[in-house]
């Protein structure tokens, strides 16, 4: 209050010492600043430092208007500086808020450089090169083609408030969700509680990774697919290109690391999956509010942050979000990084790779994958979303999502085990475990693969529900996984009235399956017919086995049922096989007819 008043008494006295020598004006403003530097405090330009300033310069007319510019300049930046939480979005250009991430990350330039070098090596060095005339050679391994069932694991920070679904620390800063005034509620202000806030509450105290991975094997899994870093930007390994890991913050471990090694302990194929393409807009929410988003000091966290520019009709290829070939390189880097560490047999990578902007890196990523496992023996492959590799490069990928027939080329859903979310929410709603094995079955049927999502809670337990599921699944698996596992498809995926919905989404969608749905799969001299439910009456009929139909040419040598010691009678006619089942189920869910072929 006191130094208000002084400086409006003090204001006359210095206009009078004008001096209006208009052909030494710019010396006069280039020393008015050079004063007013020299007199302000160490926290910046006040308007009192501004005033001292001029009573020790002489200055004229343009001066003065030097001077009203500049102590509007000085007071605008003061006010950015004491409010680095302000909003961003509109007063700073995509280049700036670029620059920002570069500079905070900017300590890690030379070991992002001399894997970059590597890639480039890498590239020259092997079968294949940064083209897609030698990358589309590439043959999905046939540990991968026989697999049929991988765990797939979204854990992290995310996992903290335990609401909404993976997607909250992004949702948390947009006023327009319901994350935000869930976030308000349970912690404060976005400005004075951010993300990064929740990061020393994932502690992961009861995690044991020996555990989850007994469990895996037990639900009958052949592969683990972790997340090593989703889209907050949180890496759960131990980079050597970021202060944000599991290692350095939170759980203080190395939690790929040492996943890796009880998966591989347990005789299960390991791979990671990396969502760091869309790290790059996913916090851009903070910039239209204040938050800590908009703070470079947390820039290496939260990332670029740039708006996302999506058109939800079009494909990721017409997406038109800023990024720099810094960014890119980043991702190109981290992703070399994962592969180098933990040499995965899987890498699986989100749609967002598929934007423009990555391309080139991608082609660059696929060579030295490919070149580098074939040199280290590993049997790699990539999984793709949409059309982020030329689909002869990799494993095609359909989240949430099914097909209609048999298709070709071996391909993978993944969906979660919940309905709602990817990572652990409260309150989850969980698919039943007869749904899941019935998925796995149609998939399988049709040449595809299942990589069935859980959450894990932050304390790094599993919970109850999705343990029992895991569970029931691999039991149905021990009795009948060799209708399932190192299978190819028939002729025909199957038969009956229940259909299945396709695309992205609709995995959830298909209707519950009746005694007269069937699918098949074979193995040599074996065809596998899997009932999907049990009849009233204990009587089968299927179609396709008819000696007229589909299995025309085939003589079927014997028919039993798996799991009962019962026998099966069985009349082949060439409409189809009718049978008559033992009174008693063999087990739940679905049942297997080992249909045994002559040669």
């Amino acid at each position: 209050m006191s130094e208000e008043r002084n400086t409006k008494q003090d204001t006359p006295a210095i206009a009078s010492q004008a001096n209006f020598d208009l052909a030494t004006g710019s010396q006069v403003a280039v020393s008015l600043e050079t004063s007013l530097f020299t007199h302000c405090p160490s926290e910046g330009p006040t308007e009192a430092s501004i005033i001292l300033a001029m009573r020790t310069t002489r200055f004229c007319t343009v001066s003065i208007l030097s001077f009203a510019f500049l102590f509007n300049a000085v007071l605008l930046a003061q006010t950015a500086d004491a409010d680095p939480l302000a909003p961003t979005q509109g007063t700073k250009s995509a280049a700036e808020i670029d620059h920002e991430w570069q500079a905070a990350v900017a300590k890690y330039d030379g070991a992002r450089a001399a894997l970059l070098r590597e890639v480039d090596r890498q590239d020259n060095d092997g079968p294949y090169r940064a083209d897609w005339e030698t990358l589309r050679k590439f043959e999905i391994p046939q540990w991968y083609k026989d697999a049929k069932f991988g765990i797939f694991i979204h854990w992290g920070v995310f996992a903290v408030p335990g609401a909404m679904n993976e997607w909250y620390p992004r949702n948390m800063y947009r006023k327009s969700d319901p994350a935000f005034q869930e976030h308000l509620k349970r912690y404060g202000a976005q400005d004075k509680f951010g993300y990064k806030d929740l990061v020393p509450l994932f502690k992961a105290e009861k995690w044991d990774p020996a555990d989850w991975a007994r469990l895996f094997k037990q639900a009958g899994a052949r592969y683990v697919v972790p997340v090593a870093e989703h889209h907050d930007g949180f890496s759960m390994y131990d980079s050597g290109l970021s202060d944000w890991t599991a290692v350095k913050m939170g759980p203080k471990r190395d939690v790929i690391g040492e996943l890796a090694k009880a998966v591989r302990a347990e005789g299960l194929h390991f791979g990671v999956s990396s969502h760091r393409a869309e790290h790059g807009f996913f916090f851009d929410g903070g910039r239209t509010i204040r938050s800590d988003v908009n703070d470079p000091k947390y820039a290496s966290l939260y990332g670029p942050a740039h708006a996302w520019l999506t058109d939800p009709a079009q494909p990721v290829a017409n997406d038109w979000t800023y990024v720099s070939p810094e960014y890119a390189n980043d991702w190109l880097a981290r992703a070399t990084e994962i592969v180098q560490k933990y040499q995965p047999e899987v890498m699986y990578f989100d749609w967002w790779i598929g934007q423009p902007n990555f391309r080139p890196n991608v082609t660059k990523f696929a060579a030295f994958y490919y070149n580098y496992s074939a040199q280290h023996g590993i049997a790699g492959v990539i999984n793709m979303k949409d059309y982020s590799l030329d689909w002869q490069a990799g494993a095609r990928d359909f989240e949430r999502g099914m097909k209609e027939g048999i298709e070709a080329e071996h391909w993978q859903t993944d969906t979660s085990i919940s309905n709602i979310s990817w990572g652990y929410v409260e309150h989850d709603q969980f698919k039943t475990p007869e749904f899941i094995v019935h998925q796995l079955i149609d998939i399988v049927s049709k040449n595809g693969n299942l990589l069935l999502n859980i959450g894990p809670r932050p304390d790094g337990t599993i919970p109850d529900e999705v343990r029992n599921a895991l569970l029931e699944i691999g039991g149905w698996l021990k009795q009948n996984g060799e209708a399932i596992y190192d299978t190819t498809p028939w002729t025909v995926y199957g038969e009956g009235p229940t259909k299945i919905q396709p695309g992205f989404g609709h995995d959830q969608d298909t209707k519950p399956y009746t005694a007269e749905d069937f699918r098949f799969t074979r193995k040599g001299n074996v065809l596998y017919a899997i009932e999907m439910a049990w009849p009233v009456n204990g009587r089968v009929g299927i179609h396709a086995l008819g000696a007229a139909q589909q299995a025309k040419g085939l003589q079927i040598k014997n028919i039993e049922l798996i799991g009962s010691g019962e026998k099966v009678e069985w009349h082949q006619s060439d409409d189809g096989v009718q049978m008559q089942l033992p009174a008693s189920t063999p087990g739940k869910y679905a049942y297997v007819l080992k249909v045994t072929l002559g040669q």
